[in-house]
């Protein structure tokens, strides 16, 4: 087993984040396995050195180790250059110059319906679409073209193995859920060159991961990552969803709810294995 926490130093660690490591390092630890830590600083406006020192010293403290040097997404543009290029020799991608507002105002036709919400938020209307294979320029965002993708793989038995307790068992992909629901999702945003979906399934391929730990929040992102899994000829790791981590009102933990940081904890005194019985291990 190699499995990883991935996280972004663009604020501080909270109890969702130790629950998650924590989980992927008891996971490894019961395999003899390894854990790594990865930092995932592609949105290199909103990332800061602090956020970066803190994360290694939160884990640290809460026990955790792991080989060096550990990977930056920021120093592995290039790798997802090649993705994206094989991608779009592929003819499965083409640019897109939407905003967020072209593409409300696009979905508020009558002609359009109900919005339907995927993985990303509201699921894209195709404007674009009719570009697909025209180059992709500086300044604009590249779309995956999910129903050409899957006419592509048509044939192939696209699923993942799921070994969390919420959602356990072989989940196979449904082609019409994937079209209607999830869409044609950004794999380069015009400001970055890149995504987390490509950038997650490049990574994992790269460090030969073979148990994705992460949320439940991602879960319906994993047919995604399964879909660019198969076109770039890459494993399909086993994964594991787990729990999500809420505040009393039932929100899910955010890196600007301070008063649940590791390190506020750090301070008044608590102990791993404090932080260890707050979140259920």
């Amino acid at each position: 087993m190699i499995t990883r926490f991935a996280p972004s130093p663009t604020g501080l660690l909270h109890l969702g984040h130790a629950f998650s490591a924590l989980t992927a390092w008891d996971l490894a630890q019961a395999a003899n396995g390894q854990f790594l830590l990865r930092i995932e600083d592609i949105d290199q406006p909103r990332c800061r050195a602090d956020y970066e020192q803190a994360i290694h010293d939160d884990l640290h403290w809460l026990g955790l180790a792991w080989p060096e040097p550990v990977l930056h997404q920021s120093a592995r543009l290039g790798a997802y250059d090649d993705a994206l290029a094989r991608l779009f020799a592929l003819g499965v991608l083409y640019p897109c110059t939407c905003t967020r507002a072209d593409i409300r105002a696009a979905l508020a036709a009558p002609q359009e319906g109900d919005v339907v919400h995927g993985p990303d938020g509201p699921v894209y209307p195709g404007t674009c679409r009719p570009r697909l294979g025209q180059e992709i320029l500086p300044g604009d965002a590249a779309r995956l073209h999910m129903e050409r993708a899957l006419a592509l793989l048509s044939g192939r038995a696209l699923a993942f193995d799921e070994r969390g307790p919420r959602f356990p068992g072989q989940h196979r992909l449904q082609p019409e859920v994937l079209i209607e629901e999830v869409g044609d999702v950004v794999l380069a945003r015009k400001d970055i060159g890149t995504s987390y979906h490509l950038s997650v399934v490049v990574d994992d391929a790269a460090q030969g991961i073979t148990d994705v730990v992460r949320g439940a929040d991602l879960l319906p992102a994993t047919q995604i990552h399964v879909v660019l899994q198969a076109l770039l000829g890459l494993p399909t790791p086993i994964y594991h969803h787990h729990r999500l981590i809420r505040d009393e009102t039932g929100r899910r933990l955010a890196k600007r709810d301070d008063a649940r940081a590791i390190r506020h904890y750090r301070e008044i005194g608590a102990t791993p294995a404090d932080i260890r019985r707050m979140v259920g291990l």
